[in-house]
């Protein structure tokens, strides 16, 4: 019942991810899985699917959450369907049909930010993303996210690319591209 209470206070007004994840660390496997039946029920919802494509007509400019990147994605409405829309990708115009539950209407802030002294996680980490790392040697790296695996990041540095563990990585707070020996970023501690 404190992990539910906790859940609900995580979730009250708007939704606070960092809470939620904290919640939810504390659920057993199975808890987690009866919670996902949950939320899936939810996400097929007839009348909240129907609440979505009310406010949707094609021609409008969305975003939607990517999960294999981790981010929000921008985008235009072609067709609205029975359950899903039919999207063309801003960044490359390929087009896709996604579920409406991807669809970010009212512009929610989606980013999990990292805790302090907590290890980054694939939930807190985005394609695309700026991150440095050393290696076994002790060398820095600075590079960018480019794909999300279950227990490591792929970075690519110059033309190399990386599989580091999330737990390895730092995220960068400013930085600008240059050289490849990462003089101009500097390291969120």
């Amino acid at each position: 019942m404190e992990k539910q209470n906790s859940i609900a206070k995580a979730t009250h007004e708007h939704m606070n991810y960092g809470a939620v994840l904290e919640a939810l660390n504390r659920a057993s496997l199975f808890e987690l899985y009866r919670l996902s039946v949950a939320i899936w029920n939810q996400l097929n919802d007839p009348t909240r699917i129907a609440a979505v494509k009310r406010a949707l007509r094609a021609g409008q400019q969305i975003q939607w959450f990517d999960a294999e990147k981790n981010r929000l994605v921008q985008g235009q409405v072609i067709e609205l369907r029975r359950t899903r829309a039919l999207v063309k990708r801003e960044e490359d115009g390929s087009s896709w049909t996604i579920p409406f539950h991807l669809i970010n209407l009212d512009g929610h802030e989606t980013d999990i930010a990292p805790q302090p002294a907590r290890p980054l996680d694939r939930n807190r980490i985005k394609v695309g993303d700026r991150v440095a790392f050393k290696d076994r040697a002790g060398q820095e790296h600075f590079g960018e996210v480019v794909k999300l695996n279950q227990k490591t990041a792929a970075v690519r540095v110059g033309q190399t690319r990386w599989r580091v563990a999330y737990a390895l990585l730092l995220p960068i707070i400013d930085g600008e591209r240059g050289d490849d020996d990462g003089s101009h970023l500097v390291l969120l501690d």
